[in-house]
């Protein structure tokens, strides 16, 4: 049975959630972790003492701050994504000249997620900078930057629109498409070169759980170890625009390496790769499951 594009395009966006909650279920701990250090790298001796200090200032909970908007990050972004990777697919598909059935080579899929990143970019975003200035607001205090830190989802939520209005919600914007559009040629590249690898052959649709997480944590490494200086400067310009106006993309940058030097944009990495693999396997593992489950619901009728 040929399903229509509005019912692809459902099906995708459903998936993407159920990937996007599998990621953050899974990988908030080392999130929290990762924004804290890239913000203020001077607190923080590595991961084991960061994940000492947050749980003696905080408490367990503390690993979870910014859960709420980072779960509406990941759905949202994740249903965005995958919905509009099937999009752009057909998009790939019509310029190089090849029929809709027609399998796309990795190359070409790593382009179609690279185009379809861009769209998800607009509505992550927002959410991320709740998420990220939640996860530092203790930091901000403790450095003096600001005097009384906001601690819930909407009291973030209101100073950002007090202060700076709606638009505010997207500083870092430039910052994040920097990010996600190469991020998401190796992340959508190096999942399915892994799948080519494993199904040795084979319909890459017959490969079982073990084969798409280790792809899933592949793809996900890939995307971090390629955009991770980017996504450090970043997380400054919104976590610290709280304290006043921030430069930009290029001066924060400039900035952290004449002051700080080239590693200082390394801060964090170690939790962010353990994330990386862990978060993604889990994602793409609830995605395929999940989109194979309602194909199979829609075929039965």
């Amino acid at each position: 049975m040929r399903i229509n594009s509005a019912v692809q395009a459902a099906i995708d966006l459903t998936a993407g959630a159920a990937g996007g909650t599998a990621c953050v279920v899974t990988g908030q701990p080392f999130d929290t972790a990762k924004v804290k250090m890239q913000t203020f790298p001077s607190m923080y001796k590595g991961l084991v003492d960061c994940f000492v200090k947050i749980y003696k200032q905080v408490g367990f909970r503390g690993f979870y701050k910014g859960t709420a908007p980072a779960l509406i990050a990941n759905i949202a972004e994740n249903s965005v994504l995958f919905m509009c990777y099937g999009f752009c697919q057909q998009i790939v598909r019509r310029i190089v000249g090849v029929d809709r059935k027609t399998k796309l080579s990795d190359l070409q899929n790593a382009a179609a997620g690279s185009f379809a990143s861009a769209f998800a970019t607009l509505a992550l975003c927002p959410t991320e900078l709740v998420k990220c200035r939640l996860q530092a607001m203790h930091e901000m205090q403790l450095s003096g930057k600001i005097i009384q830190g906001h601690n819930t989802v909407w009291s973030v939520v209101k100073g950002v629109i007090q202060k700076d209005g709606p638009l505010g919600f997207y500083r870092g914007l430039s910052s994040t498409l920097l990010r996600e559009v190469p991020g998401y040629f190796f992340f959508f590249g190096g999942y399915e070169l892994s799948r080519t690898f494993f199904a040795s052959g084979r319909s890459k649709d017959e490969l079982g759980p073990i084969p798409l997480l280790l792809s899933g944590g592949f793809g996900g490494s890939c995307l971090w170890i390629a955009v991770y200086p980017v996504d450090c400067v970043k997380s400054r310009i919104q976590v610290l625009s709280m304290a006043g106006k921030q430069t930009g993309f290029m001066r924060t940058f400039v900035t952290v390496v004449r002051t700080e030097g080239v590693l200082a944009l390394y801060s964090g990495l170690t939790p962010t790769m353990i994330r990386a693999f862990v978060a993604n396997a889990a994602l793409f593992l609830a995605y395929e499951y999940s989109r194979k489950l309602m194909m199979k619901q829609i075929d039965s009728y």
